[in-house]
């Protein structure tokens, strides 16, 4: 299979967060369980859920790019929705500044759009695809 370099560059940027949800989670598990209150460790680790979520999400959006383009919009909009969902809920998590809850639903929406521009990408690429 091949990609191209819009392909190869949105890949890496998934696995990047792919990596770092799993290194993210060990530290939560290991270190961070003795440096912050209960609550905002379960903070920590819906952050690297999601993060793991919608990294594999961009992955499959990126290997779906050679279908149509279209669907590179999903890993564009699940990497912002990581950056501001995940990332808010970890910077929360490690400064307890709780007015950046204000933002983690933001992510939410974003991780929405990202889902349905995917959606309806499978339905517009579905019109050119030969039975």
């Amino acid at each position: 299979m091949h990609f191209s370099s819009i392909q190869r560059r949105w890949g890496a940027i998934a696995c990047l967060q792919a990596f770092i949800s799993v290194a993210a989670g060990a530290f939560g598990a290991h270190g961070l369980k003795h440096m912050v209150a209960a609550q905002n460790l379960e903070w920590w680790q819906t952050a690297c859920q999601y993060l793991m979520y919608h990294s594999l999400g961009s992955v499959l959006a990126v290997l779906l790019a050679s279908i149509s383009v279209k669907f590179l919009w999903s890993a564009r909009l699940f990497t912002f929705g990581n950056l501001l969902f995940a990332g808010s809920l970890a910077v929360m998590t490690m400064t307890d500044i709780r007015v950046l809850g204000a933002v983690t639903p933001i992510g939410g929406v974003l991780y929405l759009a990202g889902w349905l521009m995917m959606l309806k990408s499978f339905l517009q690429s579905s019109k050119n695809v030969v039975n």
